[in-house]
């Protein structure tokens, strides 16, 4: 038994860790689900909008409010997603920490009151910079949730990755409104500057720990001929200065073909970068889990041959145990009756040698045979020698009354 518990016991182990690990991943699994992909599809949603709004509010014809009403129900659905009855969110039944509780009803919250603002949007009264700012803040909460729920090093990489691309998407929706007006006024010009610096730097930290398939992803998009495009159109952009001659810098449907290539190409980045999902499927088919199901096959086979090798054992202790007793309660006390008796006794079938296993029980039951034939053996010789002196004893009671009759 002590082999067999210390197995179970190391067995165990293994699958409380592989358990552990499978926990995780379906944990892993539900955030994903229920929180990550509806926060990324309301970003991705706010994105559009922001643009389609700052560009309604630049020139609002009826395509430019038709786009903002598309985008504006895409990020109603997006937002529903995240909505529970009684004013939760999806974060408060996914187990996760408390700060990303928080951010999650904050950003929930943001996307509320964009909702609420939509109607000066589309009465052309809202502030352009005001409208444009309350998008970029909610955004940036949506990434506030995205950095709370990361937790590798490769989802980080990712993130920044995925901040970048937000950078450039500020970008568009400046140049996008300056292509309108034909005019850049320095607070926007000194946003696009921020924006331009902010991605170069994010871009640069973030795709130095690539490796693997995200490390081929960047290498492609960064020797595409959209992205060295990307990079002279917001060098002459800037060069140009704020005015005119920066909305004149670049051509509106090469920047708009250009930026949408290398969102697109970063989107693949990031996705290439973030860890790939693990399942529970791949925790069983993981080292540890074949580990597992092989332990827990070799802890069955072992229970059953102990079981099996142990019952034998038993009949085996229980037959020497009762040709033991039978012996010295009955076989042999009977045969020192009839020896006492004068009886003859035959050892071979009073006590047969038999056959038994070459074991240790075999040799024990050989040894208790021996023992019986020892004990009936000497006692048939002490009977033949007591009744060989009861003959001498005989023989001189005969000759001392022979003496006496003839006397």
């Amino acid at each position: 038994m002590v082999p067999i518990v210390s197995l179970m016991a190391l067995w165990a182990f293994a699958a409380v860790t592989t358990a552990q690990d499978v926990s995780g991943r379906l944990r892993a699994q539900r955030v994903a689900e229920t929180v990550r992909e509806p926060v990324a599809g309301a970003v991705t949603a706010l994105q559009a909008e922001r643009r389609a709004a700052t560009r309604y509010l630049t020139r609002p014809t009826s395509g430019a409010a038709a786009d903002l009403s598309k985008r504006a129900a895409a990020t109603d659905r997006a937002a529903a997603r995240l909505r529970l009855d009684g004013g939760h969110t999806v974060a408060e039944g996914a187990g996760l920490p408390g700060a990303a509780v928080v951010r999650v009803r904050t950003f929930v919250g943001e996307l509320e009151r964009l909702r609420g603002s939509r109607g000066d949007i589309t009465r052309g009264t809202a502030d352009w910079r005001e409208t444009y700012q309350s998008y970029t803040g909610a955004i940036d909460d949506g990434f506030a949730i995205g950095g709370a729920l990361a937790a590798s090093r490769g989802e980080h990489v990712a993130l920044e990755i995925d901040r970048a691309a937000e950078q450039l998407s500020r970008e568009d929706a400046l140049l996008t409104a300056a292509a309108l007006t034909r005019d850049l006024p320095a607070d926007r010009y000194r946003e696009l500057s921020g924006a331009v610096t902010a991605r170069r730097v994010l871009v640069a930290g973030s795709t130095a720990d690539l490796g693997g398939r995200g490390r081929g992803a960047w290498d492609r998009l960064a020797r595409s001929t959209a992205y060295v495009d990307l990079e002279a159109m917001e060098d002459a952009v800037l060069d140009a200065g704020p005015g005119k001659a920066a909305a004149d810098a670049t051509s509106p449907d090469v920047w708009d073909r250009t930026a949408a290539q290398v969102l697109s190409g970063l989107g693949h980045v990031a996705e290439a970068a973030a860890p790939a999902d693990r399942t529970v499927a791949d925790g069983l088919s993981s080292p540890s889990g074949i580990a597992v199901m092989l332990g827990l096959l070799a802890v069955l086979a072992s229970l059953l041959i102990s079981v099996r090798i142990g019952r034998g054992l038993v009949v085996e202790l229980i037959g020497l145990r009762n040709t033991a007793l039978e012996l010295a309660r009955r076989k042999l006390p009977q045969a020192m009756r009839r020896l006492r008796a004068g009886e003859e006794i035959d050892l071979g079938k009073e006590a047969p040698l038999g056959r038994h296993g070459a074991d240790e029980i075999g040799q024990v039951a050989e040894a208790v045979a021996t023992v019986q034939r020892a004990a009936l053996r000497a006692a048939a010789e002490r009977a033949e020698l007591v009744d060989g002196v009861s003959g001498v004893f005989v023989n001189l009671a005969r000759r001392s009354r022979s003496w006496c009759t003839v006397s």
